[in-house]
């Protein structure tokens, strides 16, 4: 009969792992113990502790703290799992220890059995390398974990996020240059206001997300500071004098990111402010984002009922019933992401005040949510660009009928004549069903020149400043 497990040992005593499995005795009992949900710890944050522990066996054979061929075992391990080829191994749900212990240990055991199977020795025997003494060496999980979140999130912010937002602004901003002389009626309070080019409107789109996105950018700063070298509690006890500094040396060299050993290493172990400051950046961009495909699908509702000025792109049926009908989908999935995205800012804002002393014990789930926002936020703004943004296009005639039949084209009038009398234009108007020009001139208010003159959209909608 095929052997189905083997039998691992810890301080704790025995436990049955499955016979090819590469993790090891911590990391099953966290499996037996914490069935809860169906999140796991992103592929990212576990790619990041591999570069971690890469990056730490380099600095401690270069200290002589071990052998140059254990180190060299080691990285040849850890880049094993960044590579992704070992995703599966590492099956630890977020609802773990506040810590992250577990998952720390998951790591080391992978990296540990790796070895064991490059040189042909059991999984589980920890030959050559052992996950505390080797793998762990110089390390705490309060040091490793949370650094593992700030590399996870600077890299998928700069690789992923930040060039979705780029090319989201460079897409908004040719429409603002092909719009830029169509003139639209303006709307304040969901009600008529004065003219505004429609390319002015959408810039307006445009730099909201710059804005964000430099937001974004200004956090990478903070993310660069790392708690390695601060082990258990911030005092470095166990690593060398130094350990932390040149272990971000090397992550720099690896990954092209500009980290460092914080400034205060109790801080930054007790405390994840630099990430809950990141994930208050990514609340912002879902709050812009929000309020921008807001705009759109108010601006295409209809296309005979509605407003209708932008035509929306007919990706797919709208309805399971109404044959014809086209929704503003991605508007939509857009906003539930934003949504989303708003509550896992709260979560990790109430986590960031969560913890006790010298550590935070909500670290789990705040690099969950980071990068699930990340994750959500990346995706989401390419499929938006990519099936609305770039294929929006004005519809001229609905706008210019706007334009034409507005009743706040009267404010030009204002200055001429004032106020008062300007109003009783726009009221007689409305009225009688007249146009602003026949009822200045049945009022006897202005001239046909004089209102011909003064009542141009075209100038109206140019920016004073």
């Amino acid at each position: 009969m095929t052997k189905l497990f083997r039998i691992e040992h810890d301080n704790l005593g025995s436990v049955k792992v499955k016979v090819d499995s590469l993790w090891g005795a911590q990391t099953q009992r966290s499996l037996n113990n914490f069935a809860i949900g169906n999140e796991r710890i992103p592929t990212e944050l576990i790619h990041a502790m591999a570069l971690i522990k890469k990056s730490c066996a380099i600095v401690n054979a270069h200290r002589g703290i071990l052998s140059q061929d254990l180190a060299d075992k080691i990285v040849i391990a850890a880049d094993a799992i960044t590579s992704g080829i070992h995703d599966d191994q590492f099956p630890l749900k977020v609802w773990q220890t506040g810590s992250g212990t577990q998952t720390n240990m998951n790591v080391n055991e992978v990296i540990s059995n790796l070895v064991s199977r490059n040189d042909n020795e059991p999984l589980g025997s920890y030959q050559p390398v052992h996950p505390n003494d080797h793998v762990n060496r110089s390390q705490s999980t309060n040091d490793v974990f949370p650094a593992a979140i700030h590399v996870a999130t600077a890299q998928q912010l700069t690789q992923s996020l930040l060039p979705a937002i780029e090319t989201l602004i460079e897409a908004f901003d040719v429409k603002a240059q092909a719009w830029n002389s169509i003139v639209k009626i303006g709307r304040t309070h969901l009600q008529d206001a004065v003219p505004l080019r429609l390319g002015d409107e959408v810039s307006a789109w445009r730099d909201q997300l710059d804005s964000c996105q430099e937001w974004i950018k200004s956090s990478l700063s903070s993310l660069g500071g790392l708690p390695l070298g601060g082990t258990a509690v911030g005092t470095g006890l166990n690593a060398p004098k130094g350990f932390g500094a040149d272990v971000a040396k090397v992550l720099c060299k690896i990954t092209g990111l500009p980290f460092r050993p914080a400034d205060n290493l109790f801080a930054v172990m007790a405390g994840h402010d630099a990430l809950v400051h990141t994930m208050s950046q990514l609340r912002g961009l879902a709050v812009a984002l929000l309020r921008i495909a807001n705009d759109i699908r108010l601006l295409g509702c209809g296309p005979r009922a509605g407003l209708g000025e932008l035509r929306l792109p007919a990706n797919e049926p709208g309805s399971s019933i109404m044959p014809g009908k086209i929704n503003p989908t991605q508007c939509e999935a857009i906003t539930m992401v934003c949504t989303q995205v708003i509550g896992l800012d709260v979560a990790v804002a109430a986590a960031g005040a969560g913890g006790h002393l010298q550590m935070n014990v909500f670290k789990p789930l705040i690099g969950f949510n980071l990068l699930q926002a990340v994750r959500l936020l990346s995706s989401a703004i390419k499929s938006f660009r990519q099936n609305l943004v770039e294929g929006l296009e004005p519809d001229c005639k609905q706008i210019q009928n706007f334009v034409e039949q507005s009743l706040m084209l009267v404010t030009a009038l204002t200055p001429r004549i004032g106020y008062e009398k300007a109003s009783a234009i726009a009221q007689h108007a409305h009225k009688q069903g007249l146009t602003l020009k026949q009822s200045a001139l049945e009022l006897n208010h202005v001239s046909d020149v004089e209102f011909d003159r003064l009542v141009d959209p075209v100038k109206m909608a140019e920016p004073q400043n």
